[in-house]
C-alpha cells in the first residue's frame, strides 16, 4: 500500500521501504492479475503479449516488462526525444503513449535494428561519424532518424508519376528541423547530422 503524503511527514520524510517498492511497481505497471488488461502486439518481429495495468505507458511496458532498455527514459514528458520507437513504420515518443493503445501494432526498438557484428547501415554511420559521446540519446537519435528518413523517402516515393527521377537530398538545416525533437545534452549535433545525411544518401 502506498504510503499517504501525512505519513511521510510524520516519518520524517523517510519513506519506508515497503512503500517505496509498492510505488516503483506501480510506476512499472505491475498490478494485480484481475486488473491487469492483456496487450498483444509485435516487438522487433516477434509477438509479445503482456498484462498491464491499462496506464502503463508503451516505454514503460518496453523497458519493465519486455527489458528492451535499449529505449532511454529521459524526461518522461515528451521533450527530449530518448524514449523513440517506430510504431507502424512511423516514429513515435513512447512515454507519451498508453501501451493498450497499441494492440496489434508492429513496434520496432533500437534492439531490433542490427547487431555488433552486422549493424544497421545508419547505425554505421553514427559510428563512424561519432554521432554520440555519452551514449544516453543515441537509441532515440537512430530511431527517430530511420523514421524521418522513411518519411522523406516515402514523400519521394509518391511523387513517382510527377517523374521525379532523384531521390531528395535534405539540407544539413533541414535534417536538423526534422530531428528538432531529438536532445543531445553532449551537443554531437553536427556529427548526428553528418550521420544522417550520409545515411540518407545511401538508402
Amino acid at each position: 500500500m502506498r504510503a499517504t503524503r501525512r505519513e511521510i511527514i510524520v516519518a520524517g520524510g523517510a519513506l519506508p521501504v515497503t512503500s517505496m517498492v509498492a510505488a516503483s511497481a506501480s510506476e512499472a505497471g505491475v498490478v494485480a492479475g484481475g486488473d491487469a488488461t492483456a496487450v498483444t502486439f509485435e516487438v522487433n518481429g516477434k509477438p509479445q503479449s503482456v498484462a498491464l495495468d491499462p496506464r502503463t505507458t508503451l516505454l514503460d511496458a518496453l523497458r519493465e516488462h519486455l527489458r528492451l532498455t535499449g529505449t532511454k527514459k529521459g524526461c518522461d514528458h515528451g521533450q527530449c526525444g530518448a524514449c523513440t520507437v517506430l510504431v507502424n513504420g512511423r516514429r513515435m515518443l513512447s512515454c507519451l503513449s498508453l501501451a493498450a493503445m497499441h494492440e496489434g501494432d508492429t513496434i520496432t526498438t533500437i534492439e531490433g535494428l542490427g547487431t555488433p557484428e552486422h549493424l544497421h547501415p545508419i547505425q554505421r554511420a553514427f559510428v563512424k561519424h561519432d554521432g554520440f559521446q555519452c551514449g544516453y540519446c543515441t537509441p532515440g537519435q537512430i530511431m527517430s532518424a530511420l523514421g524521418m528518413l522513411g518519411e522523406v523517402h516515402d514523400g519521394w516515393s509518391s511523387h513517382a508519376a510527377d517523374e521525379v527521377s532523384e531521390r531528395p537530398s535534405l539540407t544539413d538545416a533541414e535534417i536538423r528541423e526534422r530531428m528538432s525533437g531529438n536532445l543531445c545534452r553532449c551537443a554531437a549535433y553536427p556529427n548526428i547530422v553528418a550521420a544522417i545525411r550520409e545515411a540518407g544518401e545511401a538508402a
